[in-house]
């Protein structure tokens, strides 16, 4: 086998052809030998394809053409901007370096060309993603070559976590009946996706005692304060009150507060307590009045929905939606007679005292709403203590506890847990060493589009 050594070949006239071997001919470049490029790669099929840059991108930098880089988000987003001017051929790769992408997006900026025909940035938001950019022309600009979809790399919707999670159709719900947190790991791309329903229920008031031999029957709890809102991509069968302020989330913690139903008046003639608040992001949900004592000449509190009034001194009802919010959040109480008047619920003022003054009001009616996928009722009032032998108040519909009657003192019924359900009131007129019924405990619930 014959061997030439020399430096250099050059063809015989300046900017002419070398060529090596002829058709059919093979040419073997030896292991262990390295070929630099420092001109244009033409022929070899290599359009197209990078070379891997080991040292990993913690922070902004521009890319180079014919390099894939290893991005590292792990500290904070990172922008990679692609080369200005490109040429017809031009390739540039990135690929997300321990998945913190998921967390941190890496912006891929065009730098003045467009991206996939489009003159808009590409973020990497999925961990462990990658993408592979070839430049073609000044209309498509860099396009995607890779065997993702650059709607693949990018997320159309949120993942969070936090209390209890369970789906309907293409919707996610988080319910809590107690505190937690709602943590927003990742947003979607589609702005409109990031808008959460929500319901939002305060715990109900509880209801006043009977002083020893008061008069009369006693005022019921008002229902917790009841907010909602519904997403405009949404479609789950809302109640009247929906229309409330809308939440968007961003990925981070949210929170949450679930209110306690309040206690009720202490025996011996207290008024019952209010409830306890709810909260999610911007939104609070006012805990519900709490109910009159007898034989005290005190109105019912007011609250998200107001307390009843109490027997004996025909007091009047606590006012509802306090603070005020638009939708309202609930209605007053209802005014006493002899018996109690029915705590405010959701959607109704809870009833005045019957005719005659010993029969109790009713409590108010709550809300209904199918946030978690099936139709559920919250908020009700309770209904009022009853005198003497007369109707006690009936429970409003969504948690409220029914009062009792007379002539023997007896606690009314509990609101019921998480519905924010307003307490029953106190029966008369004998006794009154019986501590006031307790108001049930708030919810919330958060919903939103997930596949």
């Amino acid at each position: 086998m014959s061997e030439v050594k020399v430096n250099k070949i050059s063809p015989r006239t300046n900017c002419g052809t070398v060529t090596l071997g002829d058709s059919g001919d093979s040419i073997t470049i030896p292991s262990g030998v390295t070929i630099t490029n420092s001109g244009t790669a033409a022929g070899f099929g290599s359009t197209g394809e990078v070379s891997w840059n080991t040292t990993v991108k913690t922070g902004d930098f521009t890319a180079t053409s014919g390099s894939g880089f290893f991005v590292n988000t792990g500290s904070g987003a990172v922008t990679v901007t692609l080369p200005s001017s490109p040429s017809a051929g031009n390739v540039v790769a990135v690929s997300d370096y321990n998945g913190s992408a998921g967390t941190n997006a890496i912006t891929i900026a065009r730098n003045g060309s467009n991206i996939n025909g489009s003159a808009s940035n590409l973020s990497i938001e999925i961990a462990n993603s990658a993408v592979q950019l070839v430049y073609v022309d000044s209309t498509t600009g860099w396009q995607n070559v890779t065997t993702a979809n650059p709607s693949d790399v990018q997320s159309n919707f949120i993942s969070a976590t936090g209390g209890t999670v369970t789906c309907s159709g293409n919707f996610k719900i988080h319910t809590f009946t107690g505190p937690g947190t709602f943590t927003v790991s990742r947003v979607a791309v589609c702005a409109a996706n990031n808008e959460v329903s929500h319901l939002v229920v305060a715990g109900g008031g509880g209801s006043g005692s009977k002083a020893p031999g008061g008069p009369g029957g006693t005022g019921a709890g008002g229902a917790g304060g009841f907010r909602e809102s519904k997403s405009p991509v949404d479609s789950y069968s809302a109640s009247p009150l929906e229309g409330g302020t809308a939440v968007t989330v961003t990925a981070q913690a949210y929170p949450i507060a679930v209110g306690a139903g309040g206690a009720g008046g202490a025996a011996g003639g207290n008024m019952g307590v209010n409830g306890v608040n709810s909260t999610f992001s911007t939104i609070t949900s006012a805990g519900g009045g709490g109910g009159s004592n007898s034989p005290s000449p005190n109105a019912g509190l007011a609250g998200g929905s107001g307390g009843g009034g109490n027997g004996g001194n025909s007091t009047a009802g606590g006012a509802g939606n306090t603070p005020p919010v638009s939708p309202s959040q609930g209605f007053a109480g209802g005014t006493a007679g002899n018996a109690g008047g029915g705590g405010g619920g959701a959607t109704a003022v809870g009833a005045d005292k019957g005719s005659p003054v010993n029969i109790a009001g009713a409590g108010g009616a709550g809300a209904t709403s199918s946030i978690t996928g099936s139709p559920v009722t919250r908020a009700g009032g309770g209904g009022g203590g009853g005198y003497c032998g007369g109707a006690a108040g009936a429970a409003g519909a969504g948690g409220g506890g029914a009062g009792t009657t007379g002539p023997t003192c007896s606690a009314g019924a509990n609101g019921t847990a998480n519905t924010g359900g307003g307490a029953g009131g106190t029966g008369g007129p004998s006794g009154g060493g019986i501590t006031g019924a307790s108001g049930g405990s708030g919810i919330v619930i958060i919903r939103y589009k997930s596949q």
